[in-house]
């Protein structure tokens, strides 16, 4: 439960401050899958540090975790531009309100695979 609830905090500082930054960036013009795709990077590496040291007090080798760290959210960036390809340009919702929703999909996702795949507990 400690996990979840560091990884909740590191994840909602993160989040929020991207998603404040993706509206304004599309509301200036920037596509959103565009703006998505450059906020994505830049809140993914921020966030390996914090959940590496302090969601997941994680103490195995960094290399293979930042590897792993790497493809779990490669993972979630295409499940991301999916959701926002699908609901937005072809179904015509709000892209500020299914990029609100999909990031706490993407949340709930991520958490399960850096728990089990990126950051598992030494046996």
């Amino acid at each position: 439960m400690r996990q979840l609830i560091r990884y909740g905090l590191v994840g909602a500082a993160t989040n929020l401050a991207m998603y404040v930054v993706y509206l304004l960036i599309t509301y200036i013009g920037v596509e959103p899958k565009k703006t998505m795709t450059l906020l994505y990077v830049i809140g993914a590496t921020i966030g390996f540090i914090g959940h590496r040291k302090w969601s997941f007090a994680h103490h195995g080798d960094p290399t293979h975790a930042a590897i792993r760290y790497t493809l779990a959210h490669l993972s979630g960036y295409l499940l991301n531009f999916f959701i926002l390809l699908l609901y937005v340009d072809y179904l015509g919702y709000a892209h500020q309100v299914v990029q609100g929703i999909t990031i706490l999909v993407i949340a709930g996702y991520l958490f399960l695979i850096f728990r089990y795949f990126v950051f598992p507990k030494a046996h």
